[in-house]
């Protein structure tokens, strides 16, 4: 009894004097959170170039080192049922004011196969409805995109305030993304949910014709953006250019996702002298997007 009591001692000791060392690699372990706001997602959408690499980008980082989440509108020409989207309750509801008018928001889920990763939609009758084209609404009603960024982009920050969902690296993808970082560096910049989140700002080619409302500007400081972080649209048309430059002076970093993003964007990008991630082929994207990452958190030495 003697020897058998004394083995089961030492091995609680050890056990004991290892459980810092446990907890720390625990830590160290976890994976990180990265949130993609994007503007399409295939195969919920017809397959794009931006659709395409909507989905795929995302796919192949998730795993043990990152854990990603996606939010996207719910254009009107998603099928539902074949897709298996479902609304969440518990998350539905809310009403956004955009320009004097209550908007409510209704967050519908559905899993990205094969890695079984979530999806969020960002629904509203208002700016997202079945069109006779089956096209995107961004495209077929341009005239509300002003407002329909808006509601999209508060739509992402109240749902994953709500998911208790803390994320290390949001990225955003697309021109429909793009009031985010402003939302993410004024609004929300105090909020613990987005308080340490780093952004990126993903450049892709895709772009609209002409330019937004003119009362863009008016319409955000209705819903409490000061005056001076709007200064960079203030009394100027804001076409693509406008827009993709106002999203980088508020993002954290930027990456090229194609070859064939607009060259002044490139320029601008370089010319911030925030970390920018130049177009990587598809097979080190998955190397070069987590070294990139990694660096933003202060994290380069990990290795997964």
């Amino acid at each position: 009894m003697t020897i058998v009591s004394e083995k089961i001692r030492n091995f609680v000791t050890r056990i004991v004097v290892s459980a810092p060392y446990l907890t720390a690699l625990t830590i160290q372990m976890e994976a990180k959170k990265v949130l993609f706001i994007s503007q399409e997602v295939y195969p919920y959408v017809p397959e794009t170039s931006m659709s395409k690499l909507g989905c795929d980008i995302p796919q192949s980082i998730h795993g043990r080192e990152f854990e990603v989440r996606i939010f996207t509108p719910k254009y009107g020409c998603i099928n539902e049922r074949r897709n298996q989207l479902h609304e969440v309750i518990r998350l539905s509801g809310l009403n956004l004011m955009i320009d004097d008018n209550d908007h409510p928001l209704i967050i519908k889920v559905a899993t990205l196969l094969p890695s079984r990763m979530q999806v969020y939609f960002i629904d509203n009758d208002d700016y997202f409805r079945p069109l006779p084209d089956k096209g995107l609404e961004t495209e077929a009603i341009p005239e509300d995109n002003d407002e329909r960024l808006m509601f999209f982009t508060a739509g992402v920050m109240e749902t994953v305030k709500k998911l208790r969902w803390q994320p290390s690296i949001i990225h955003c993808s697309g021109w429909v993304s793009a009031l985010a970082p402003l939302y993410l560096r004024t609004k929300y910049a105090d909020d613990p949910t987005f308080r340490t989140s780093k952004i990126v700002y993903a450049l892709q080619p895709e772009r609209f014709d002409g330019t937004l409302d003119p009362r863009l500007v008016e319409k955000l400081e209705q819903n409490e953006f000061p005056s001076e972080s709007l200064s960079a649209i203030s009394g100027t048309p804001v076409d693509y250019l406008a827009l993709n430059k106002f999203a980088i002076d508020y993002s954290d970093a930027v990456m090229q996702v194609t070859e064939d993003v607009d060259p002044a964007l490139i320029e601008y990008a370089r010319n911030s002298g925030k970390p920018f991630l130049e177009f990587t082929p598809a097979e080190e994207r998955k190397k070069k997007m987590s070294e990139f990452y990694r660096g933003l958190m202060g994290d380069d030495e990990n290795d997964f």
